[in-house]
């Protein structure tokens, strides 16, 4: 039987929303390995929309679901119907909407909120004792939700770990393509673009942390 994977995005765009690198890396790992996925994204406004040729914030904003659906081609379903019972692995991608749409760490720092479908998918998931997956910055997301676990962001600055830590988790050094495997909580992160120079990097960062994954299941 194919493993599960509900793949969580935050809009279309690495400024404002997934990366779109790293989302279309999580899919082809997860197929080119056996495994299935499915599409989930909040069905809410994202912080605000970037013009990502000028950097420039634009107007009118954007809603994170039809965003998202740009890269899922339209397969895709809110968050809020999300079902952990259904799923074997919940991953996040990342990019910034990781912190501005997901959860508003990226505007708020210590003391972000996340969103409430987010929350719930996540400990949902921990409550099973099913995986939990995240690349990039997403892991910054997992540490503010959950606490006492082991992340991985590659080789940050000194203030995102001691947040990471405030928030009450560890976080481990990782070169580019490794991963960071929290066997007790069922965690698995990798670096992405925290460390990667080109979409090869990232796709070798997925690709392994896929495999971890279906190795440890």
């Amino acid at each position: 039987m194919k493993t599960k994977f509900a793949i969580v995005l935050s809009g279309c765009g690495v400024y404002d929303g997934s990366e779109i690198h790293e989302a279309v890396a999580s899919m082809l790992a997860v197929d080119k390995n056996g495994g299935s996925y499915q599409i989930f994204a909040p069905n809410t406004e994202q912080m605000h929309a970037i013009n990502h040729l000028s950097g420039a914030e634009t107007k009118p904003n954007r809603n994170m679901l039809e965003e998202s659906a740009r890269i899922a081609r339209g397969d895709i379903k809110p968050l809020s119907e999300f079902d952990a019972g259904c799923f074997d692995v919940l991953l996040f991608p990342g990019g910034f909407g990781a912190v501005k749409n997901l959860c508003d760490y990226g505007a708020a720092g210590r003391n972000c909120n996340v969103n409430p479908d987010v929350a719930k998918a996540v400990k949902s998931m921990f409550e099973r004792k099913k995986i939990i997956a995240a690349a990039c910055i997403s892991p910054v997301l997992l540490s503010r939700i959950l606490g006492n676990i082991t992340v991985t962001l590659g080789n940050p600055d000194e203030n995102m770990i001691a947040d990471i830590k405030y928030f009450g988790a560890s976080h481990a050094v990782k070169n580019v393509s490794d991963v960071c495997v929290d066997s007790v909580n069922k965690i698995f992160t990798t670096p992405a673009y925290m460390s990667a120079a080109n979409i090869s990097e990232v796709f070798a960062g997925m690709d392994n942390l896929v495999k971890e994954i279906l190795k440890y299941k």
